[in-house]
């Protein structure tokens, strides 16, 4: 695991008439994130980056993640005006996941316990639309933990042994999800509706199979390519949830838990290959090893903006202890669709 603060370089990038930005690499030029800092006080950061949106594209395509530092952003609203600076649109959540808004088009992160892991992930990419963007904020750190861990997608496609990466290639992967069993959302939430024919069409428009079980919750199934070749760099990626998924990734206590209380089809979550066969507990054991080999971790500091681009690296989040604050927004949705045209 590598960590930001170590064997960095820094130069001063002359982008205006005044040296306004430095910028740190790591040492072999291709470690990710790229990192930004102000080289003056008082620097706009949101002004900047409207002056200078050429240079941020260009560089988070080669190295798919920017943080920004040192720029002191620490409310909603400045939170969002940057990503408006950013993305050419911001998207407004669908309730996919348990989630608060904070302010417009900005919500606090995921729920999730604190004392475990929330796996690596390309943001809905178990989804036939998904947010090419992403913006992290950091209003306050965790007291201990609470890293963002990021991982390059493109090196975890070229890590994965050709066999295995071919057999997802050829089945893609077939995302099962059961809604209203206690855990997780119910269907009403997650569709915003209480209505069986909304749901329905809302499935049909997003490419989901659908079933309604006898005790009135819903089962969706989906298939998705585990794969994706970025449309302006045409470079492949890792692009799927499984790991998230899958319960050989889950905690042992978790996993124990679930299939005591659940047959597999009923899992709150589950997948296969994308011709229903099993997914083997030795292959997701695989791809975890890679993911946590490559990934890349450093302490937030308050002020801190993350932005991904979420086809080429993954993030996760560590267990953390004390208060941790963090903004986030989606931009750009994006569709399988898109990007394969």
């Amino acid at each position: 695991m590598k960590k930001l603060e170590k064997n960095i370089k820094r130069r001063v990038v002359n982008l205006l008439e005044d040296e306004l930005i430095q910028s740190d690499h790591f040492i072999n030029g291709k470690a990710l994130p790229f990192v930004i800092k102000p080289y003056i006080n008082d620097i706009d950061l949101t002004d900047w980056a409207d002056a200078n949106r050429k240079f941020i594209e260009e560089n988070l395509l080669q190295y798919g993640a920017i943080l920004f530092r040192g720029f002191n952003i620490t409310t909603a609203p400045k939170f969002e005006r940057f990503g408006l600076a950013i993305c050419s649109e911001l998207f407004n959540e669908n309730g996919e996941h348990p989630r608060n808004s904070v302010s417009g088009n900005v919500y606090t992160p995921v729920f999730y316990p604190a004392d475990r892991k929330l796996l690596w992930h390309n943001e809905n990419s178990f989804n036939h639309r998904w947010p090419k963007k992403i913006l992290f904020g950091c209003r306050q750190p965790a007291q201990q933990g609470g890293e963002t861990p990021i991982v390059d997608s493109r090196q975890v496609f070229q890590r994965i042994n050709p066999k295995i990466r071919e057999k997802f290639i050829e089945k893609e992967v077939m995302y099962v999800r059961n809604y209203g069993n206690g855990l997780g959302l119910n269907w009403e939430t997650v569709f915003q509706t209480q209505n069986r024919g909304e749901v329905e069409a809302i499935c049909q428009q997003n490419f989901v199979n659908f079933q309604w079980k006898q005790d009135g919750t819903l089962r969706t199934i989906s298939v998705r390519q585990a794969v994706a070749k970025h449309p302006q760099t045409g470079e492949i990626s890792w692009f799927n949830q499984a790991q998230h998924w899958h319960p050989a990734c889950l905690d042992s206590q978790t996993r124990e838990s679930f299939l005591s209380s659940f047959s597999q089809e009923d899992l709150p979550r589950n997948c296969y290959y994308g011709d229903g066969t099993l997914i083997e507990d030795s292959v997701m054991a695989e791809i975890c090893k890679i993911y946590q080999e490559l990934e890349v971790t450093f302490p937030w500091q308050q002020g801190d903006i993350l932005l991904l681009d979420n086809l080429l690296t993954a993030h996760a989040r560590n267990p953390f202890i004390g208060e941790r604050q963090l903004l986030v927004a989606m931009g750009e949705m994006t569709s399988f669709a898109d990007i394969n045209n």
